[in-house]
């Protein structure tokens, strides 16, 4: 139930200047002023692995151009048959059984199918190259889109704040969840700058909201150690620093930065201590559950939370990784192995196509979860969901071996009335005209998030070079 604002300004003022912080504050402010333009803008992307299957994401009623027409059966990654755009309102049309979990959201919804990234390396995922769009699985060699927006918009402690099930692509023996930072190799600043992400739920909590179970006192050692560990660095840096040159001089320039920059997220932490406090979640024994459903569970619950106490305002999730099995579900088989099935059976029963599916309706309740939050958030004239844009997607695009040719999206949210939103939008098949690139929805995204950008973004695709592929997706874009 959304708060009356003239209550909750009231509940404000009583906080004094520490609350006054608070993004609600800001929202309010921004509001009277009548500057909605000034609202924090915030992004999830979930990247889960293996593919989403595009075939169930079509709304009833409309042709389903992924499958066969004769025994509708699904089509393969480049199966999308013949046909123009297809760009209509998802009021007129019921949900698809797999997004069952955001029937309440459908004005905030868009299902975006057909877009391509081909043109860069990945068998079961394209690695750094999914949020890069660059020919880099394993080697971090430009800025991902997360790392991006985070720059543009958090004033936070963190950037982007990225949390996975594993950095281990594959399974192997004895596979378990992480409970430690781990690799993903997903997120990137730069160049051979990949961004580690937390997989304990438990050493997230007390990463993000150690403000919140420690005394000030304890914050300002902290603090106060940081900063003379700084001190007493930089002093004997100059000695050590002189004795270098070249890429060790390089090397050891980021190393000090490394130091800097925690010293800065203490300091950012240490003045958001009463917001942190107001929002952070319940530490429970849910945060050291080894189930995939458990895990990931947390993972949202901690996500939403420093969305709200503003420590960021991009987060990355890794649900799952192919080693992952989801027992609660009655699966012994692994994503993995779920990912070859097809219409064969796994060991519950269902054929690999439905099993994949209610992993998905498993991600898909989170995100509704997710969403429900910020829906409840007054911000401004609306909600938080209003200015929150939450991206689910794959590293492997539209299959569990990823050509790229089909890249399908779920957006569900908001950027300030820059998106539109209650659609399925659907453009020909690779190769056809009108067809259109991941590359042009991550502009769309930063567009709407106000970053000035070129007319592409990535590695483009030498195949497509008699398309028009400048720019946003107009489709998507309001005005």
């Amino acid at each position: 139930m959304i708060y009356k604002r003239r209550q909750f300004f009231r509940k404000l003022s009583r906080g004094g200047s520490a609350l006054a912080l608070t993004p609600f504050f800001q929202s309010l402010r921004a509001h009277r002023e009548g500057n909605e333009s000034t609202l924090p803008k915030r992004f999830v992307f979930v990247v889960k692995s293996s593919g989403i299957d595009k075939f169930n994401l079509v709304p009833k009623g409309l042709e389903n151009h992924f499958v066969n027409p004769d025994d509708h059966k699904k089509l393969g990654n480049r199966g999308r048959r013949e046909g123009p755009l297809v760009d209509v309102a998802l009021a007129d049309h019921k949900l698809p059984e797999k997004l069952a979990a955001l029937e309440t959201f459908k004005d905030r919804l868009t299902i975006i199918q057909s877009l391509s990234g081909v043109g860069f390396r990945g068998n079961h995922t394209k690695g750094f190259g999914t949020l890069s769009l660059h020919d880099s699985e394993k080697v971090a060699i430009a800025p991902t889109l997360d790392c991006l927006l985070g720059q543009h918009l958090s004033t936070g402690p963190y950037p982007m704040y990225g949390m996975a099930m594993s950095g281990q692509l594959l399974e192997s023996a004895g596979w378990k969840p992480e409970d430690s930072y781990c690799y993903p190799n997903l997120s990137a600043y730069g160049a051979a700058k990949p961004v580690a992400y937390q997989g304990s739920p438990s050493k997230a909590f007390f990463e993000l909201f150690g403000a919140a179970v420690a005394s000030p006192r304890e914050l300002e050692k902290k603090i106060a150690l940081n900063g003379n560990l700084m001190d007493f660095l930089t002093e004997d840096a100059r000695r050590v620093e002189q004795q270098l040159s070249g890429d060790d001089k390089e090397r050891f320039a980021q190393y000090m930065d490394s130091f800097d920059s925690l010293r800065k997220i203490e300091e950012k932490k240490a003045a958001l201590t009463e917001r942190i406090k107001k929002y952070a979640p319940e530490s429970t024994d849910r945060f050291d559950s080894t189930a995939p459903s458990g895990r990931i569970e947390s993972h949202f619950e901690i996500a939403s939370a420093a969305l709200i106490a503003g420590l960021t305002n991009v987060v990355t999730l890794r649900p799952d990784t192919l080693g992952v099995k989801y027992s609660e579900l009655g699966l012994s088989n692994s994503v993995h192995a779920l990912g070859h099935l097809q219409d064969n059976k796994a060991s519950n029963g269902w054929t690999g196509h439905q099993a994949r599916m209610e992993i998905e309706k498993l991600h898909l309740k989170q995100i509704a979860k997710m969403a429900k939050k910020f829906a409840d958030i007054p911000e401004g004239n609306g909600t938080m969901l209003d200015n929150t844009m939450i991206v689910y997607m794959s590293c492997s695009s539209g299959d569990h071996h990823c050509a790229g040719h089909d890249w399908p999206v779920v957006l569900l949210g908001g950027m300030g009335k820059k998106l539109k939103a209650g659609r399925y939008l659907e453009y020909p098949k690779y190769g056809s005209k009108g067809h259109r690139t991941v590359g042009n929805f991550y502009l769309s995204l930063m567009q709407a998030a106000g970053m000035k950008t070129s007319n592409s973004f990535g590695q483009l695709d030498s195949n497509l070079k008699d398309l028009d592929l400048e720019g946003p997706l107009r489709e998507l874009m309001v005005g």
